[in-house]
């Protein structure tokens, strides 16, 4: 069953280019996120915020987890539905918790990464990707 759901479907050449292309452009994008959490943990900051209370450094490193080591799967096309599924957490706690009461122009840039990942989720990782190779 794990199998089958980490196997790349079959999409038209055109489509996989496109694949690889958001598959990688929005994760260099996550990246960034994740690595300025990331460079402040390892520098001793620790604080963060606590959306779901399972504690501060507790969600920085979730967080960090997901959007720093996450993307760099996604990135390579490596167990990439697996690896979009805390993505897809992360920006779920962050537009309806974290941004809940904020105006929909605060919510946007998570909202513009949920609708990726979810359409990435559903395509999976195209042919241009590790699991390609791994789950023929």
């Amino acid at each position: 069953m794990l199998k089958k759901f980490l196997k790349p479907i079959k999409l038209p050449a055109s489509a996989d280019f496109g694949i690889l292309i958001l598959r990688v452009g929005i994760s260099c994008l996550m990246l960034t996120h994740g690595y300025a959490k990331l460079s402040g943990y390892l520098g001793g900051d620790s604080s963060f915020a606590d959306p779901i209370g399972i504690g501060e450094e507790l969600s920085k490193v979730l967080t960090i987890l997901a959007e720093f080591g996450c993307s760099i799967l996604l990135i390579l096309g490596l167990f990439t539905r697996a690896a979009l599924i805390p993505l897809i957490i992360t920006m779920i706690v962050v537009v309806f918790i974290v941004h809940g009461p904020d105006p929909f122009a605060e919510k946007e840039h998570a909202i513009s990464f949920l609708i990726t990942y979810l359409t990435l989720f559903f395509t999976g990782p195209g042919k241009y990707s590790i699991d390609n190779k791994l789950y023929r």
